[in-house]
C-alpha cells in the first residue's frame, strides 16, 4: 500500500526544479558521494532548487540561490531547460520570484504553515548537491517561530524569523525547494541548515511567499514596510562581547565602514534614531529572542506608526517612527 509520505511526494515532485547559473564546470571531486567517483571528471554546478506555482512558469525559490547570477537556467523534471528572469526579490525573507516562458506546467499546491504542530511529519524536496534531482527526506517539525542570522550573499546578512525548524535533511542544492506536509501541500521553502550540526534545518513559512505573490500580482512589485536601519539582535554573548547594558533587543549598528547603520532620508533618520541605539520594545512589547525586532516589522503594514522604546547612553527614550514603502527591485 502506498504510504502517505509517498503520495505527498508524488503530488509535488513534478513541480520541483533545479536552478543553475550559466553552465560551467567544476572539479567532480567536490561532489564525491559515499567514497565513490563517477567516470566523468567534471559536472555542472547548480545553484539550488525551486518549485513551480503557476502553469505559465512562475517559480518560487530563495534569493541567495540567484542573487549573484546575471544569467541562470531552470531545468524541469523532464530535463527541459529554460532561461529564467527575475520578477521580484524579498531580501528580508530570502525569497525570490522568477519566471520561465512555458505553458501547462505542473504546479505545487500551496498550503499554510499557520497550523503546523510540533512533531508533525514534513518532507523536504530538492536537488541535493546540485545533481541528485528530487531528493526527498522526511522528518518532523521540531520548532516553530525560530529566528537566525543568515548569509544572503558575500556582503549581506539578514535576520530570518518565523522559521519552521525541522530535522528533515536539507543538503546543499536543496535551498529553495519545498517543505511539504502529508497532504502534499507546500508549508515552507527550504532556506538553511546549521553547518556542522545534525538535524538542524529551517524553512521560510509559505505564507510569506504567498503574500509576496499577491503583492506582485496586485502592484507589480513586492511592497514591504521600510524603516531604514541595520541592526544586530542582542544575545548574552553579544552583550558580553560589546559590554552592553542589556542582553536583549536590537542594536542599531553597521557591519562595515561603508555600510550605514541608519539610511539617509529613511523613516529612522527622520525620527531621530542613531547608530548605537538599542531598541528594547515596540509599542510597549519587549524585543527579545522570542519576539525579535524583525518580527514586529513583518507584522506591520506600510504607513504603520511604531513607538520604539530605545536605550541611548543608558537612558530610556520613546521614538515614534512611521514606516514607509520599500519596493522590490
Amino acid at each position: 500500500m502506498t504510504s502517505a509520505i509517498t503520495k505527498a511526494i508524488e503530488r509535488v515532485a513534478p513541480a520541483v526544479v533545479s536552478i543553475a547559473s550559466a553552465p560551467h564546470k567544476v572539479p567532480e571531486d567536490q561532489y564525491v558521494v559515499s567514497g565513490e567517483k563517477h567516470n566523468e571528471s567534471v559536472v555542472e554546478a547548480s545553484g539550488g532548487s525551486g518549485f513551480i506555482v503557476s502553469e505559465d512558469g512562475i517559480i518560487l525559490t530563495n534569493q541567495h540561490v540567484i542573487s549573484d547570477e546575471e544569467q541562470f537556467f531552470v531545468t524541469l523534471t523532464d530535463e527541459r531547460k529554460f532561461a529564467a528572469s527575475i520578477l521580484a526579490k524579498d531580501p528580508p525573507g530570502d525569497l525570490a520570484i522568477i519566471k520561465i516562458e512555458a505553458k501547462n506546467l505542473p504546479i505545487a499546491p500551496l498550503g499554510t504553515a499557520k497550523h503546523l504542530k510540533l512533531g508533525e511529519t514534513v518532507i523536504a524536496i530538492g536537488n541535493a548537491y546540485g545533481q541528485f534531482t528530487n531528493t526527498a527526506s522526511a522528518g518532523i517539525v521540531s520548532g516553530l517561530s525560530r529566528s537566525l542570522m543568515a548569509q544572503i550573499d558575500e556582503q549581506h546578512t539578514e535576520e530570518l524569523f518565523g522559521l519552521v525548524q525541522t530535522d528533515a535533511a536539507i543538503n546543499p542544492g536543496n535551498s529553495g525547494g519545498p517543505l511539504i506536509d502529508l497532504k502534499g501541500e507546500v508549508v515552507g521553502i527550504n532556506v538553511a541548515m546549521i553547518v556542522g550540526a545534525q538535524s538542524l534545518s529551517f524553512a521560510v513559512p509559505i505564507d510569506i511567499a504567498i503574500r509576496d505573490l499577491e503583492e506582485l500580482k496586485k502592484f507589480g512589485y513586492i511592497r514591504k514596510p521600510y524603516i531604514g536601519i541595520k541592526y544586530l539582535p542582542i544575545t548574552d554573548n553579544i552583550q558580553q562581547e560589546l559590554g552592553l547594558e542589556t542582553n536583549s533587543g536590537a542594536l542599531i549598528s553597521s557591519q562595515g565602514h561603508k555600510e550605514r547603520a541608519v539610511e539617509p532620508g529613511s523613516p529612522a533618520e527622520k525620527a531621530g534614531l542613531q547608530k548605537g541605539d538599542i531598541i528594547i520594545a515596540v509599542n510597549g512589547k519587549d524585543v527579545n529572542q522570542h519576539e525579535p525586532f524583525g518580527a514586529y516589522l513583518t507584522k506591520a503594514e506600510v504607513g504603520t506608526v511604531l513607538v520604539l522604546t530605545i536605550l541611548r547612553n543608558k537612558h530610556k527614550k520613546d521614538i515614534t517612527v512611521k514606516l514607509e514603502e520599500w519596493r522590490s527591485k
